[in-house]
């Protein structure tokens, strides 16, 4: 399902970033003045990795590291899933579902050009909403009041189309057609 939206289109083109020898707390301070959840980490001018709350909250504070004196360098992914401005930001979305992450750094021959977030595909294309919470667990199923609410329209899991009349087939939202081949 294609939207007609470049990733380029979404992307934040200057996305906050700190130096790889920042201290984990001033990387933290800098994405609460900015509010935001993650940020590039550069060496001068060249993109080295992204540290999100995430990584900072379950690689160092959860593990009872001081975030005071350990930099940024040493807990940022380095390892990055990356995708090109001309891309349509369905395509982005479905990396980011796929992957588990929120921030998808922007690349245009092999340089960082800008930063994808959930937050901002879902500005432009609120409708594919449904594509990401798909993937969301839904953790203390037990101490919820309703542990699945089966929706009458949204996204096949199977072939991905948009369909009014969703059905569940052994745990999985299928259209109609999917859900005969399943049968």
């Amino acid at each position: 399902m294609k939207t007609g939206y470049k990733v380029m289109d979404a992307m934040t083109t200057k996305p906050i970033a700190v130096d790889q020898n920042t201290t984990l707390l001033d990387c933290a301070r800098t994405m609460d003045e900015k509010h935001v959840g993650a940020v590039v980490v550069k060496d001068n001018e060249h993109s080295l990795g992204i540290i999100t709350e995430q990584d900072i909250v379950r690689k160092v504070v959860a593990k009872g590291i001081n975030p005071l004196t350990e930099k940024v360098k040493d807990y940022m992914e380095k390892k990055l899933i990356t995708v090109s401005p001309e891309k349509d930001i369905y395509d982005a979305l479905i990396l980011m579902r796929d992957n588990n992450i929120r921030h998808l750094p922007v690349t245009e021959n092999n340089k960082m050009v800008g930063l994808l977030t959930i937050k901002d595909v879902l500005k432009i294309e609120p409708q594919l909403f449904e594509l990401v919470v798909e993937k969301f667990e839904l953790r203390e199923s037990s101490r919820k009041p309703i542990s699945r609410i089966i929706p009458e329209e949204g996204l096949c899991e199977a072939c991905g189309e948009y369909t009014e009349k969703i059905k569940d087939v052994d745990g999985s939202l299928l259209c109609e057609s999917c859900a005969e081949e399943q049968a």
